[in-house]
């Protein structure tokens, strides 16, 4: 075992969940033998604490780290404010800047609040567009985040859930029951549900992903943004994962589609913790008429790593490169699974590609991938999210060695070897899932 691993039974002694994100829990990879912690990082490479480097083929920090790991031009900079101090009585002037930089990027907006998570940023989203439509009532498509108001829709009857959305039957232990009823969701290019919704349920706000795993239909964008305009909506689209990667800003320029605020994160920072809500003037100044404020959305590194990686992100045109990254990754998987008569369905936006296996086996193959990828020195998963470090020889070299282990799932499913003969450990759970 692993020194990995060692902590990793120590933290469940003094960490409920064993760690602080679901996505992150070695059980949602490996079982047991997952190495659970990381020494240092660079580009797309990761040791552990035995010393061992990996080349990262999965998650890339979660989708955060589009540059690389410890990009230097980023790194630098908040070395440069460390230096200076991180936080004083008085507020940095980083955030100013980085408010201007958004509303440059973002012409049809004028303001811009900050805070230091996803879940926080949606939030924040939330509470801004109700104070301002005067309304509690909220439909909602995708993933926003983990708190009482989002997690609130499990409370609804059934149908009414995130079932369609994410995992099937998360709890709602300690989410006030008096929220039921009060978050509608719909699904991804169902104008009709949405309308429905809109005209039965007095809905104040629209908060949306503008793509996940496939695009819109039948000009379904355009048709939310109408709505939202007729009814005295507020429109949030909730880029937290999609900005940043297929344009520079929000991947709703390719739809000529605007909305009223758009939320992001992940990439704006490379790493580092910083997210934003972006709006216009009418909407955003209803932040003045309640309350949002929190004493670490005022520290200086998470502005200067997002100045810092905006410009990067800008001069290298990462969003292209990553997107042409994962096309190619796509397309091999693709090769790959047809080479050996294996059925997959890929979905995601091109730089945060995923596949499944067609198969009663999918998460005992997706377990072995892993298994056998991590010998090689991959953290390796049916997933993959791009970075511009992830060079033309890495992903050859993974390929190489991912073509090892179809040919072994190949005689699986074709019955030429029992299944029950791939593993050395337990299966991996079932992994959190955009559905919608």
């Amino acid at each position: 075992m692993g020194k990995g691993q060692e902590l990793y039974k120590k933290a469940k002694t003094f960490i409920p969940g064993g760690t602080m994100l679901l996505s992150k829990r070695p059980e949602m990879f490996l079982p047991d033998l997952w190495p659970s912690y990381y020494s240092k990082s660079k580009g797309c490479q990761v040791w552990d604490l035995d010393d061992k480097m990996y080349y990262d083929m999965s998650l890339m920090g979660v989708g955060t780290n589009t540059l690389g790991y410890a990009d230097a031009r980023v790194d630098s900079a908040v070395r440069g404010v460390v230096d200076n101090g991180n936080m004083t009585t008085l507020n940095c002037p980083e955030e100013v800047y980085l408010a201007e930089k958004l509303i440059e990027i973002n012409p049809w907006a004028d303001m811009v609040r900050f805070s230091r998570s996803g879940g926080e940023a949606n939030a924040i989203a939330i509470r801004i567009a109700r104070a301002a439509s005067g309304k509690d009532n909220v439909a909602i498509c995708g993933y926003h985040g983990w708190h009482d108001w989002y997690l609130s829709v499990n409370l609804n009857d059934q149908g009414e859930d995130l079932s369609g959305h994410l995992l099937a039957g998360l709890d709602v232990n300690g989410v006030p029951h008096n929220l039921k009823n009060s978050v509608y969701p719909f699904m991804y290019n169902d104008y009709d549900e949405l309308v429905n919704i809109v005209e039965n349920h007095d809905i104040g706000v629209i908060k949306m992903e503008v793509i996940r795993n496939f695009g819109p239909e039948d000009n379904f964008l355009q048709k939310v943004r109408d709505l939202a305009s007729t009814k005295g909506i507020v429109l949030i689209f909730d880029e937290c994962t999609s900005g940043f990667r297929e344009t520079y800003g929000g991947i709703f320029k390719k739809y000529g589609v605007e909305p009223d605020l758009t939320v992001f994160g992940k990439t704006i920072a490379n790493g580092y913790a910083l997210t934003a809500v972006v709006g216009k003037r009418a909407i955003m100044e209803a932040a003045q008429n309640t309350f949002i404020s929190s004493t670490f959305w005022t520290e200086r590194i998470g502005p200067t790593a997002a100045l810092a990686a905006l410009d990067a992100i800008q001069e290298e045109k990462s969003y292209e490169q990553i997107t042409a990254i994962g096309n190619n990754v796509r397309t091999k998987w693709s090769k790959l699974a047809s080479l050996h008569n294996l059925k997959i369905s890929i979905a995601g936006i091109p730089a945060l590609s995923t596949y499944s296996f067609e198969s009663k086996n999918a998460l005992l193959y997706k377990t072995f991938i892993t298994q056998e990828m991590l010998k090689k020195g991959f953290l390796a998963s049916t997933n993959f999210y791009a970075c511009i470090k992830h060079s033309d020889d890495v992903i050859d070299h993974y390929f190489d060695e991912l073509e090892v282990v179809y040919s072994k799932i190949a005689k699986v499913e074709h019955g030429i070897i029992d299944a029950n003969t791939l593993l050395s450990g337990a299966v991996c759970h079932g992994g959190f899932k955009r559905l919608n």
